[in-house]
């Protein structure tokens, strides 16, 4: 069910330019996007457009997701922190990168999102991915160094200690800017010492990143 659509999407992507790197391209047909939106929305999983799932947060476009994803230059066996968990899938596609020997955790604030992705991981086969409750923004220093981290929300800019926690040569990819505004997709490589190199790839669009380091709470 729905491998028809899916191929469709995949296809699109790639004409587009969104898709391009074989192994991101074998982790989209992998990793079944309908498991992981609500039940009333299945039938949009494959269009090429943000969903909502519930307590204001959303399940980004496939092609946004296709631009984080191959901006991170995900590799195998590497260790990766998502912050903002969602539905669980985008940590569906990281676990699928980084293989069977890699570690994947992911940060939620809300505990019943992260429920429902914690959910949504186990019953597509990704138990090994650790969904943790907690504010992203100050990152996770008790499995840190990490080789990776990819934000899913906004923040006026990049949180240090993000940047802190990263491996000397480890990147981290995240939208900066004003919440409910165009952001710009960044990637940050973390070089010897306090060095970093910033590199900009474009606009986008993303609920705010709430926490310490982020937008405070309404």
């Amino acid at each position: 069910m729905y491998e028809k659509e899916r191929e469709e999407l995949l296809e699109r992507l790639v004409k587009w330019g969104y898709l391009s790197k074989p192994e991101v391209i074998e982790a989209f047909k992998k990793v079944p996007r309908h498991e992981f939106v609500p039940n009333n929305l299945k039938n949009y999983a494959y269009v090429d457009q943000p969903l909502p799932i519930g307590h204001g947060q959303t399940i980004s476009a496939p092609s946004m997701i296709a631009i984080m994803l191959e901006s991170l230059e995900l590799e195998l066996d590497q260790k990766v922190l998502e912050i903002g968990a969602g539905s669980g899938y985008n940590a569906a596609l990281i676990a699928e990168l980084v293989g069977p020997k890699g570690r994947v955790f992911t940060i939620e604030r809300i505990a019943e999102l992260a429920e429902f992705g914690r959910a949504n991981l186990k019953k597509t086969g990704y138990e090994r991915v650790h969904v943790v409750v907690g504010d992203g923004t100050c990152g996770y220093k008790r499995e840190a160094p990490w080789d990776r981290i990819l934000v899913t929300a906004c923040a006026p800019e990049i949180p240090k200690p993000l940047v802190e926690q990263l491996k000397t040569g480890g990147k981290l990819a995240a939208p900066v800017g004003q919440h409910y505004m165009f952001q710009t997709w960044m990637v940050v490589e973390k070089r010897s010492g306090k060095e970093i190199r910033v590199r900009e790839c474009g606009s986008c669009s993303f609920v705010p990143l709430v926490g310490k380091y982020g937008w405070k709470e309404d």
